[in-house]
């Protein structure tokens, strides 16, 4: 696993636990990394992908809201809600990897974590977000 991927995990781990367990974002980070051994540029990658995904949460869930009109946000599972999120941040909001990287690391971070029908939800609403960010 790419050192990327690994911080993404580690993003992902601690905006399951903000969201479900309702931890503050440095409680969630600091135990979470004490345990991975990052190099400290990585660990400043997974710091600002949960920091990044929690200011803009309300215009992520919006597009949620609007890509996936079928599901009511609190209603999607935990994991794909966050994999979402910490995708459609980085898409529509970060610009700082291509696009296609973006939803292919949240396609593998939902077949790893999520359901077996979560690869392809994520992949079907990151691709209509995709088309938002082409624009």
């Amino acid at each position: 696993m790419g050192v990327r991927r690994k911080a993404r995990v580690i993003a992902l781990q601690a905006l399951y636990e903000i969201d479900c367990v309702g931890h503050g974002v440095e409680a969630a980070l600091v135990h979470i990394l004490a345990d991975v051994g990052l190099s400290e540029e990585n660990a400043a990658f997974a710091r600002g992908l949960v920091s990044g995904v929690i200011q803009n949460k309300e215009k992520i869930d919006q597009h949620i809201k609007n890509f996936a009109s079928a599901w009511p946000v609190r209603q999607i599972p935990i994991i794909d809600r966050n994999i979402l999120r910490l995708a459609i941040f980085e898409i529509l909001f970060d610009n700082t990897v291509p696009v296609k990287v973006a939803i292919n690391e949240a396609v593998e971070l939902a077949k790893k974590f999520g359901s077996d029908n979560s690869s392809r939800f994520v992949n079907g609403v990151l691709g209509s977000v995709s088309a938002l960010a082409s624009r």
